[in-house]
């Protein structure tokens, strides 16, 4: 199997089975007040230790969630209260992931006015968009850092500068999902408030993911009411073996992080070098992080190629998971005409992608449009 998909989910070292594995042995609650109990608490804060100094930021200020389309939902409805008092206009894109999208939608059956950014034709938003958007009564502006269809990076800390020479009320978060140990992305350089992150985009199991919430932030509501776990901020009982997962893909990848990146990044411009140089093959967006490549196959729809090449064991996709074969929003949004569209595909790569996949993917591709018609 050659699998090109590492934006919608990433392959499980054995290193982060095996200290599940180990985790799920110890099973203590670590609420419980014995010595088990206690030594699953100092396990969670020791593993909360290694995802804070991979953003540099206080452990204080990592709290554990189910996914980031939890931690997305959270920072939206907790920053809406921090800021009932300002007003109910928010600002985001109109390609963030359906978790910040879908929010934004059922906010404005309740009053709140969202402005959604329009990407320009090669997938970038810009800190000036959001200057001009911004109102005495915008309360938040949500943007994330990179795209997961184009791999654009968007500008978290030209924003944040914004947001500050304005002298803005208005929080600023960013779903961090696809950034985070791909492109820089900690807080205090970006300014952000609020960072959402994923586990099992970097190695790590699903099931678990992270909010960032700025120190600033005091008395930030809740999530959860409960028994107080995550410093009283999302009760329930710590996921304690999705958390030791999550905790050693983080350190797997910054062991070598430098090396794995500069490897993606060549994957990313050999794959696109070699893809390009098929007749009909178009790039899209002028994504810049390492691990997303998005192209076109003019005419020739993508759910086919999908099909196709899934067949002989090549996985890719057209897009976002979220969407399950439909045209993105995000691919919408770029203006694209409709044979360009129709075949748009998305390649994403991990430290484990190699050069000879990316040969095979090339062959793959040229047989397919050579045996087919266009249908568009």
């Amino acid at each position: 199997m050659i699998y090109l998909d590492h934006a919608a989910t990433t392959p499980i070292p054995a290193p982060v089975a095996e200290e599940m594995m180990t985790a799920l042995t110890q099973f203590a609650n670590p609420s419980a007040q014995y010595p088990m109990g206690q030594e699953a608490k100092k396990q969670v804060e020791e593993r909360r230790a290694v995802i804070a100094k991979a953003l540099r930021c206080a452990s204080e200020c990592v709290h554990f969630t189910s996914c980031g389309t939890e931690s997305d939902n959270w920072a939206i409805m907790g920053a809406l209260h921090h800021n009932r008092h300002v007003g109910k206009h928010i600002i985001t894109t109109a390609v963030e992931h359906s978790a910040i999208l879908e929010t934004c939608k059922a906010l404005q059956q309740q009053g709140y006015e969202v402005t959604y950014l329009k990407p320009d034709k090669t997938g970038h938003v810009t800190a000036a968009q959001v200057e001009a958007a911004l109102r005495e009564d915008t309360v938040l502006v949500s943007v994330m850092l990179v795209n997961n269809e184009t791999g654009c990076i968007f500008p978290l800390a030209d924003i944040a500068r914004v947001l500050k020479e304005r002298k803005s009320r208005a929080l600023l978060h960013t779903d961090a999902v696809q950034g985070f140990l791909k492109v820089p992305c900690t807080p205090a350089e970006l300014g952000v408030d609020l960072m959402s992150l994923s586990a099992h985009k970097i190695g790590g199991p699903k099931g678990i993911g992270a909010l960032y919430i700025a120190p600033h932030l005091k008395n930030f509501r809740p999530l959860l009411f409960g028994g107080g776990q995550e410093m009283g901020l999302r009760s329930g009982t710590e996921a304690t073996v999705q958390i030791a997962g999550f905790a050693k893909a983080v350190e797997l990848r910054c062991e070598n992080l430098e090396d794995a990146l500069r490897h993606m990044a060549e994957v990313k411009a050999y794959c696109r070098e070699k893809l390009l140089s098929i007749d009909g093959i178009v790039p899209v967006g002028g994504g810049e992080a390492p691990h997303v490549l998005s192209v076109s196959l003019v005419g020739y729809p993508s759910a086919n190629v999908v099909t196709d090449l899934g067949a002989q064991g090549i996985c890719l996709s057209a897009g976002s998971a979220c969407h399950r074969g439909k045209l993105s929003h995000v691919v919408q949004a770029l203006g694209l005409d409709k044979r360009t569209a129709s075949g748009v595909l998305r390649l994403s790569f991990g430290p484990e992608t190699t050069f000879d996949e990316i040969d095979t993917l090339y062959e793959a591709l040229l047989n397919h449009k050579n045996s087919r018609f266009p249908m568009l």
